[in-house]
């Protein structure tokens, strides 16, 4: 009993969401839990260049930044999971630390570094804001995992003649893929899902990301109650976050439980 009200707790908010996106007008403050299926929010929202530009946006900003975390995450998690050197443990702690700052704390300074690279208002600068967060998310979290692989694997390799650069790419690579799975997914939600930087960083409407085009749909003089078409969008974008898990969704359980189990 204790775990179905738990459950409904935790649901009903996003059940309502559904409710809310297909009610239009006075119906919005009904309190019926019973979904009209009216389609108008939805209908107009993907007649509209602006909101799917948005989405095109966001799967450019958030695939590019996932891809780019990932590779530079790998290379620098075999460096700091598999080699001894001086400062290792002092170049963790300082990636840890990177990543518990706040956004607004580098606000100023990425901004900075935005309009000296002449990105103001282009996507690429959303790229490069948004890997400041993940790129330390990821090496975190890619360095615990490589840690796990036994020694024999590279000693074999070495005896072999394989450079690090091999023993990267042909050995450990391979075993890495839920791993790489479920740490690419998450650093891509962390990018689909950004408003602060997005805000600041994109000014037109054409460049605009997925959150800040739901956030300026109150606004818009078009809708005299926005609260259904907010909700039609969430439902929207989550759509390929969904598609996402169900691709990978074995893959993310291996790597999310992998190292629990040792012995």
């Amino acid at each position: 009993m204790l775990s179905l009200l738990v459950l409904a707790y935790t649901l009903f908010p996003y059940y309502w969401a559904i409710v809310s996106s297909f009610r239009s007008g006075s119906e919005l403050f009904s309190t019926s839990l019973v979904p009209s299926f009216d389609l108008a929010h939805y209908k107009a929202l993907l007649a509209d260049p602006v909101f799917t530009g948005s989405i095109i946006n966001s799967l450019i900003v958030a695939g590019s930044t996932t891809v780019i975390s990932l590779a530079l995450a790998v290379a620098a998690a075999y460096a700091l999971g598999r080699l001894n050197f001086s400062g290792r443990q002092a170049m963790l702690m300082a990636i840890l630390v990177v990543s518990i700052f706040p956004q607004i704390a580098v606000m100023s300074g990425m901004f900075e570094l935005v309009r000296w690279l002449g990105l103001y208002n282009r996507v690429g600068a959303l790229i490069l804001a948004y890997l400041i967060f993940t790129v330390p998310f990821t090496v975190w979290v890619l360095t615990s995992f490589m840690r796990e692989f036994p020694r024999e694997l590279e000693e074999a390799a070495i005896m072999d003649g394989c450079s690090h650069w091999r023993i990267l790419t042909r050995i450990l690579l391979p075993l890495m893929g839920p791993a790489l799975a479920s740490t690419g997914l998450l650093a891509f939600i962390l990018a689909w899902n950004e408003f602060l930087f997005a805000l600041t960083f994109i000014l037109s409407d054409e460049n605009r990301t997925v959150p800040v085009a739901i956030g300026l749909i109150s606004g818009n003089s078009r809708y005299e109650y926005p609260f259904g078409p907010v909700m039609a969008a969430s439902i929207i974008v989550t759509l390929p976050l969904l598609v996402l898990v169900l691709i990978f969704q074995r893959r993310i359980v291996s790597g999310l439980t992998a190292g629990a189990i040792k012995g």
